[in-house]
């Protein structure tokens, strides 16, 4: 058995300030994806996945009983095919900001849920809602609280506008440029980045009043700002907005940068070579990055690996 493929994600803009209700746009990032395959010898990895749903069945199965009108899972299915060896055969690095559990758990509800939300359907804004709650409360066995996010994206295979909690929408975005000079890029931080501790240091910080306002005042206004140009395709004004973001970040967010890269963070601001942001919830992974000129950024960031996700 091999199920269907489900890809990594990049949440372009509103990493954070989507828990204070900035906007968001989240896009899918087909270079990485997993599907669900049941094999009889397993190696040490795929024992180790099998492991874990395991323990993800038997979360659904509390999370069923305690919310029965949410969703409904064929458990007895799973639980059959997790005897059989089934486990999540993934090239979504763990821990990188690009969603690796978000598609497990788009997977799962794709095979194992009852009178599922299909993509064919008319998705209106009330079924989107349902299922960023129910993948919400999926996800959540993984890192605590989850937005539903990311296997939503994951799930539809579509760029989502997320206006407010309670208003997302797919998103039309503009169509790249072949030979662009611009680019969106991912730089590889070398480490791996843990989503619960950088939540929990954020949401500490919001319990201070000045950063409360430093988030409301300067970064939802400047991830805001970012959605509306990156979607209007306003390249000239998007790049003095993500500047701005980038500041802000670097000045407010230090422990989820890394601290080798505060310094290189700083250059591109400084030379306007290009602009760093947070990739997921930061403390290691991937750092997201955007630049006018793609071979400048390459020789300004020489010895690093870059990734180009879209090019302007």
């Amino acid at each position: 058995m091999k199920g269907p493929l489900f890809y990594s994600k990049i949440l372009l803009f509103g990493e954070y300030g989507i828990i204070k209700d900035s906007k968001g746009l989240s896009i899918p990032y087909n270079f990485y994806n997993g599907a669900l395959k049941v094999e009889e010898n397993l190696s040490d990895t795929a024992k180790k996945s099998n492991e874990n749903l395991r323990k993800f069945t038997a979360y659904l199965e509390t999370l069923q009983q305690n919310n029965p009108q949410l969703v409904q899972f064929d458990l007895e299915a799973l639980r059959k095919d997790i005897e059989r060896g089934m486990y999540f055969d993934s090239s979504i690095p763990q821990g990188y900001g690009v969603g690796s559990s978000g598609a497990l758990v788009a997977a799962i509800y794709d095979k194992y849920a009852n009178d599922k939300i299909t993509v064919l359907e008319n998705l209106t804004r009330d079924k989107l809602l349902k299922l960023k709650k129910i993948f919400g409360e999926m996800e959540s066995f993984f890192h605590g609280k989850s937005s539903g996010l990311d296997p939503l994206n994951s799930y539809l295979s579509i760029p989502i506008l997320i206006n407010s909690k309670e208003n997302i929408e797919p998103a039309g975005i503009p169509s790249q440029t072949e030979n662009g000079t611009g680019a969106v890029f991912l730089l590889d931080s070398g480490t791996v980045g843990e989503t619960g501790p950088m939540v929990s240091i954020f949401m500490e910080n919001m319990k201070q009043e000045p950063f409360r306002k430093m988030v409301k005042d300067q970064f939802v206004k400047h991830t805001d700002a970012c959605v509306d140009d990156f979607l209007k395709g306003d390249v000239k004004s998007l790049f003095k907005n993500v500047k701005k973001l980038s500041h802000t970040v670097l000045d407010n967010f230090k422990p989820m940068i890394p601290s080798q890269f505060h310094k290189l963070w700083k250059k591109g601001i400084e030379t306007n070579d290009y602009y760093l942001k947070l990739c997921g919830s930061g403390g290691g992974g991937y750092i997201l990055g955007f630049t006018e000129d793609i071979e400048k950024a390459r020789k300004a960031l020489k010895g690093y690996n870059l990734e180009v996700v879209y090019n302007f």
